[in-house]
């Protein structure tokens, strides 16, 4: 059972969220809806105890980026009721809690104008309007919510426990299709799903403030020690048997933007710190899992260790030392060439320049410093080197030029301590991100109608391992259900334009669904059958939990591809998919259904 189930509020029922105030009623509320326009659900929000204003604040908190015309209208049934002045938004219907009828005439208008079936009616929350009309809400769920559903649609209405009579709360749990308490204990939501039409009763454990970090990671013994032995000595690695062990380096860079597209401020803050928690995150593991630490530091890596690091990585020389072996180990990789800038360097500030930078290839003069990959983990490498010394200094890295800047290579700064410009250089303005998306979306029609090549680099050629890959792909995932909505929102962005730009340029949808899954094919993103159902065989997005998991891995965990696939067959047949199987839940192969 999955917490993404819940959210998907099926047709002709009425869904009742219960829970004391401030146990995360509005949270699951909103998560719901974002989760609805992933499947481009339209939805209608009612809020009773907060303005629309304040409901799209919180929504774009969580990762709500811009939404098609109609799919987000809401009713507000807020401000007339306290006497409030209201703002006129063209989305916006205006109700009185202390009238129920307006409500119901606010949501019919809402309904005629969508003119379609399949709504998600939010309903945020029962508790005022209960405290106004008493039992006169129970009508009002039987002849409005109720029948609301019946007609093809879908509502989820919270109501704060304890708010009147207890009689009153289990009349409206016997009206409603299903029921959800939510009780806090420990820092934690418990979820209960009294009854539900599509979910046996059951209890889940939620965090209350997700966490970021990756010491919960579980790891498959066998292929670690290959790849761990395979980077050691400079080697390529083979565990993706079909589909080799390198991805096409457009597709974790059309992951990432677009995953920036929903959440510009905290998403790039967030891989930042994940991707520099790595080595650190590894080197925590090592001193309490003895089997671990033997795989992931076999006795030649412990004496190389030994022999060259020093006490501190201030000086220039034991830097130079320790970087110019680690640019050996990066090259199965692809991710860059990386050179040790000595000369530029002094004391406890060092200068790398990267050549070819995955991150960065194919962005010149979009006017950004551009990498997410290497600075953090050179930083975070640091850190965890200078710990085996007894040393704990916090340390990071900032591109001083770029691709991106129009510079012929990227360069970054690397120091113990805080770097004041890190966070302006991370985050992106939304002009910004629209260009780079534009170039990827540019860039991937070419390849689709003209056959152009997708990305090229001189030295390293087109591929990157699908190490850096997982962490594009899998890291915000790790971060939390923010981020997950970030790679779904974004997927589905991005295949939905590719649908469109393909039927604008005339390609009959037979075709197009074939050059879309050739493409993924080109990239390496796993290997592709299609019939009644597509099938993802290595899929690279999951592929990397035979190597590390969460022990929480029990949903299908393919947020962006799910996204991308929903997207695209969304703008070129109307059609819907949803995960079904999915190699992170054990399954062999990555399925999705056509709803």
């Amino acid at each position: 059972m999955s917490l993404a189930q819940l959210h998907e509020v099926p047709t002709r029922n009425l869904i009742l969220l219960i829970g004391p105030p401030g146990s995360g009623k509005s949270t699951f509320c909103e998560q719901t809806i974002l989760h609805s326009f992933t499947f481009d659900r339209p939805v209608i929000y009612v809020t009773t105890e907060y303005d629309p204003s304040k409901a799209e604040e919180a929504l774009r908190e969580k990762g709500l980026g811009r939404v098609k015309p109609g799919l987000l209208n809401y009713v507000d049934a807020y401000n007339e009721t306290v006497g409030i002045s209201i703002s006129d938004r063209p989305d916006t219907i205006h109700a009185d809690c202390n009238d129920l009828s307006s409500i119901d005439i606010a949501i019919s208008k809402l309904t005629g104008q969508l003119g379609r079936e399949g709504i998600l009616l939010v309903f945020d929350s029962l508790t005022s309007p209960y405290l106004f009309n008493g039992v006169e809400i129970l009508r009002f769920l039987r002849q409005t919510l109720s029948r609301f559903s019946a007609r093809r649609n879908a509502v989820l209405a919270c109501i704060d426990e304890g708010c009147g009579k207890e009689e009153d709360l289990v009349a409206m749990m016997s009206l409603a299709d299903g029921v959800i308490k939510i009780e806090m204990e420990d820092n934690m939501r418990h979820l209960n799903v009294v009854k539900h039409p599509k979910v046996s009763p059951t209890r889940i454990e939620v965090p209350m403030t997700p966490s970021i970090g990756l010491d919960s990671r579980i790891y498959d013994p066998d292929l670690l020690k290959q790849f761990t032995l395979a980077m050691m000595k400079g080697e390529e690695t083979t565990t993706r048997r079909e589909s080799g062990d390198y991805v096409n380096l457009f597709w974790p860079n059309l992951v990432h933007w677009s995953g920036m597209l929903w959440d510009p401020k905290r998403f790039p803050m967030m891989t930042y710190e994940l991707n520099k928690d790595d080595y650190p995150s590894v080197f925590r593991l090592s001193k309490t899992d003895k089997e671990f630490f033997r795989i992931a530091f076999p006795w030649r890596f412990r004496l190389m260790l030994k022999l060259i690091m020093p006490q501190s990585l201030s000086k220039v020389k034991d830097m130079e030392k320790v970087l110019s072996r680690r640019s050996k180990t990066l090259m199965p990789e692809r991710v860059g060439i990386m050179e040790y800038l000595e000369d530029a360097s002094r004391t406890d500030e060092h200068h790398v320049r990267v050549y070819e930078s995955f991150d960065c290839w194919g962005f010149e003069n979009v006017g950004s410093t551009m990498a997410s990959y290497l600075p953090p983990l050179i930083a975070g490498m640091c850190r965890a080197l200078e710990s085996l010394k007894g040393l704990e200094r916090d340390w990071n890295a900032v591109e001083t030029k770029c691709v991106g800047l129009g510079d012929p290579y990227c360069e970054f700064k690397l120091v113990p301590g805080g770097i004041k410009e890190l966070r302006n250089s991370l985050e992106k303005d939304s002009a910004v991100i629209e260009m780079i998306h534009e170039r990827l979306m540019n860039r991937l029609m070419g390849f689709l109608i003209d056959g152009k090549p997708l990305v090229e680099r001189p030295r390293l050629g087109s591929d990157v391992h699908f190490h850096p890959v997982f962490h594009t792909m899998v890291f915000p995932a790790i971060a939390g259900e923010r981020f997950r909505m970030a790679l779904r929102m974004g997927g589905s962005k991005s295949g939905g334009d590719v649908g469109e730009r393909l039927m604008d340029a005339g390609i009959g949808v037979d075709e197009a669904v074939k050059r879309v899954l050739n493409l993924l094919e080109y990239c390496k993103v796993g290997k592709v059958s299609f019939n009644e159902k597509i099938r993802i065989r290595e899929n690279c997005e999951s592929f990397w939990s035979k190597f590390w998991s969460t022990p929480d891995s029990k949903e299908p965990s393919c947020f962006f591809t799910t996204g991308f696939l929903n997207g695209f067959f969304s703008a070129v047949k109307n059609q819907h998919v949803k995960e079904t199987k999915c190699i992170a839940m054990g399954d062999p192969y990555c399925e999705w259904e056509f709803r």
